[in-house]
Parts: C-alpha cells; sequence; structure tokens
C-alpha cells in the first residue's frame, strides 16, 4: 500500500486520538489528487473549522490543530492545497508551490473551494464553517474572505495581508479576524492598517488581535520564531471567535 507523508504522520495521529473519529481523505480538484485530513468530536459537533497549512504543506502542525479543534468540540479538517503528490522537500520546492497560486488566483480559489466542498461530503461535518489558515493558509483565508466564499468566518494566523490588484471585500459577507505578530517581517503593521482599513470600507465585521514582539510564525512550535504566550492567546482568540460566529 502506497503511504504518503501525510498517511504517516496521521497514522501516529490516529493511534494517539480515537481511531473512528480521526482519518485521512482523498478528494480531487481539476486533474490533481489531493489529501486532507478530519479530526471529529466525541459528541455533536458544533460547526466545522476548515485549516489550510503554511508553506511547507500538511503536516504534523495542521493534524494537531485540527485535533485541538476536535477536543473544542467542532470538526476540525486540514485541507491540502499543493497535491497528494506534490514535492516538499525544501525552501525552493515550497516556493515553487506557493507562488504557483499566488500567480494563479482562480486556482487559488478552485483548491479551497474544492477542499470545503470535499469536506462538506464527509459524514458528520456540519455545513457551518470557518475557513482559518497560517501563514501561506493565512493568506488563502483572505483569499476565500475576498472570493466571497459562503463561511461564518475568515480567520489569518500571521497570514500574507496584502491584497492583491483588482481584488478588494465587497462580495465578504462573514467576519474576518486577524491574529498577527507586531514583529513580523513577512507583513508588517503597515500592511495590517491596510487591511483593516479595506474592511472597515467594505462593511466587513472585523477585528485583530496583535502580540507585541511576535514574529511570522510565532504559532509553529519549533520554528525560530515560536512564541507559545502569544500562541497561546492566538489560540484562546480563535475559540471565542469561533464561539461568537457558531
Amino acid at each position: 500500500m502506497h503511504m504518503t507523508r501525510l498517511s504517516l504522520l496521521a497514522s501516529g495521529a490516529i493511534l494517539a486520538a480515537t481511531a473512528s473519529f480521526a482519518e485521512t481523505f482523498e478528494y480531487t480538484v481539476g486533474d490533481t489528487v489531493f489529501q486532507g485530513y478530519v479530526a471529529r468530536p466525541a459528541g455533536e459537533a458544533l460547526g466545522t473549522v476548515l485549516i489550510v497549512h503554511d508553506w511547507d504543506g500538511l503536516n504534523a502542525h495542521e493534524i494537531a490543530r485540527a485535533e485541538a479543534m476536535a477536543e473544542a468540540g467542532y470538526v476540525g479538517v486540514a485541507l491540502d492545497l499543493f497535491g497528494r503528490d506534490a514535492e516538499l522537500n525544501g525552501i525552493d520546492d515550497y516556493r515553487r508551490e506557493t507562488g504557483a497560486l499566488y500567480g494563479n488566483r482562480d486556482e487559488f480559489r478552485a483548491r479551497i473551494a474544492g477542499g470545503a466542498e470535499a469536506a462538506a461530503a464527509l459524514d458528520g461535518v456540519p455545513a457551518q464553517m470557518v475557513l482559518t489558515g497560517y501563514c501561506f493558509g493565512g493568506a488563502a483565508a483572505l483569499e476565500g474572505a475576498r472570493a466571497g466564499f459562503d463561511m461564518a468566518g475568515f480567520v489569518s494566523f500571521h497570514g500574507g495581508l496584502g491584497t492583491p490588484d483588482g481584488q478588494d471585500y465587497t462580495t465578504t459577507s462573514a467576519p474576518v479576524l486577524v491574529l498577527h505578530g507586531s514583529a513580523d517581517p513577512v507583513s508588517g503593521m503597515a500592511d495590517l492598517a491596510a487591511l483593516m482599513d479595506e474592511l472597515r470600507e467594505a462593511g466587513v465585521p472585523h477585528g485583530a488581535e496583535i502580540y507585541g514582539g511576535a514574529r511570522h510564525s510565532f504559532t509553529v512550535e519549533g520554528s525560530n520564531d515560536w512564541d507559545a504566550d502569544a500562541n497561546a492567546r492566538a489560540e484562546a482568540a480563535l475559540l471565542r471567535f469561533l464561539g461568537d460566529v457558531f
């Protein structure tokens, strides 16, 4: 049996969780096969939290986040935007995959939408969803907001905050929350202020939490930017947001 990188990661996670509530699933968008991960709560789910990965693809970080959502009473679904068979062995590969989607916004949106549709078709997955993501995934959450996807909300963790030429938030119909470090060198405070202005002018309910001194990947344990305090505060902010929108 062919075991992908995600399958190997998830098999260990399933042993740690309740096997009947956590699993990988495959779906197709266009000609590409993708593999996601779903974790379900033991009781009735309060809603669905979609999680888009960082630039290095769906890995243990997103699996842990999906399981944390299940523990909090939500269905956690980690989506794959690069494809089951994507080569992800280093920075050049990460840049290739993210760059291809940043350069083709229609494909970017199609992969987000396709993952959401595949998640909605799974057993026991509530139709009400919040789209979240980390770094590249945070940019994906904002892309989904600008696309007008039918979600209960959108949450960006240290995501790219810039709005591409020709896009805006006029069709965004759900609240947007931005969780960001004040020392993020990728999207700085000027980018955040511009985004807040855009959302206000478009009449979109919005909010932001800024973590003083936190750098870019403050949620990624083991990274040079890991900030346990900022991460805990961001996780708490997400749970408050979910409680408000579901």
